[in-house]
């Protein structure tokens, strides 16, 4: 595929959080506002599970069978093949008005996801972090609308997302401890660019960017610099994963929410799940150690 292909034309409304799994060699992807897990296979096919509240960032857990997930306002366990759930930490049950939105675990097997305004207003939207000994730290604060992490490949540098207004921060990331410092301004997307949204890095420490509202995946050196694009036939691509038996296919998600009917018309993909052999590898997804 030297073009994305569109692998399950789903109709998301908000497809998000791909995560290959390695040990099923499938891709896990949620619908956020549809309130979906989806699993895509090659040789089982697609299943989806139906929930009742949002489902949003996913990640496998290390020790047992099952995931790890953000709900509307915490953390639960979730185990596919029996379908129990599990509620964990619940860290925003005072304030209806937000809800969780992205996240990925780091190398030591700790789960960080952001919340966000749901109207994408204010700046309720924080940053947690959760231990594997179920412990929940917010970490950072004011965001109207969270994307990311993401780490560089020595692990000493953390981006996270600040999405409506544009910008992709970094950190200086304390691997060992889990503590972040000296935020600061890594990328600032135009207009044109859209919204810096979900991203991935890749073994040679580029980082992918999906950009809501400009049909596209930008690729970034360390300095920031753009060094490949990929053009999608959907304005709001949501984000992006490695995956594949030598996790040199990319999976990118998008989403209809927010298009007018004119504009589906023309994106009769939106809301797909796609797919894109490249000629570089991404890494494993970290597992949840709890």
């Amino acid at each position: 595929m030297n073009t994305p292909e569109c692998v399950w034309n789903a109709n998301a409304a908000l497809g998000e959080g791909p995560l290959w799994s390695i040990r099923e060699n499938a891709l896990y992807w949620v619908d956020i506002l549809g309130h979906r897990l989806h699993r895509y296979s090659l040789s089982e096919g697609q299943r989806t599970w139906q929930f009742d509240e949002e489902v949003s960032a996913i990640a496998e857990r290390a020790e047992v069978p099952g995931l790890v997930m953000t709900r509307r306002h915490g953390f639960a366990y979730f185990n596919p093949a029996t379908e129990e759930m599990m509620q964990l930490a619940q860290a925003e049950t005072g304030m209806p008005a937000n809800r969780f939105n992205d996240g990925k675990c780091d190398r030591m097997g700790r789960f960080w996801a952001g919340t966000m305004d749901f109207a994408g207003k204010k700046p309720t939207g924080s940053l947690y972090r959760l231990d594997p000994d179920l412990r929940c730290t917010r970490m950072d604060s004011d965001y109207i609308v969270t994307n990311g992490p993401a780490w560089s490949a020595d692990y000493k540098t953390m981006y996270h997302n600040d999405s409506v207004n544009g910008r992709v921060f970094a950190f200086d990331f304390d691997l060992e401890r889990g503590e972040l410092s000296n935020k600061r301004l890594f990328l600032q997307f135009s207009q044109e660019e859209g919204s810096p949204d979900g991203m991935t890095t890749d073994s040679k420490g580029g980082l992918w960017i999906a950009h809501w509202g400009a049909s596209k995946v930008t690729r970034h050196a360390p300095d920031g610099k753009v060094t490949r694009t990929i053009m999608l036939p959907c304005s709001q691509v949501t984000s992006c994963a490695f995956g594949g038996p030598t996790l040199t296919t990319m999976f990118i998600t998008t989403a209809a929410d927010g298009l007018s009917p004119q504009q589906l018309e023309r994106e009769p993909l939106a809301g797909g799940l796609f797919a894109l052999d490249l000629d570089i590898a991404g890494v494993p997804a970290n597992q949840f150690r709890g």
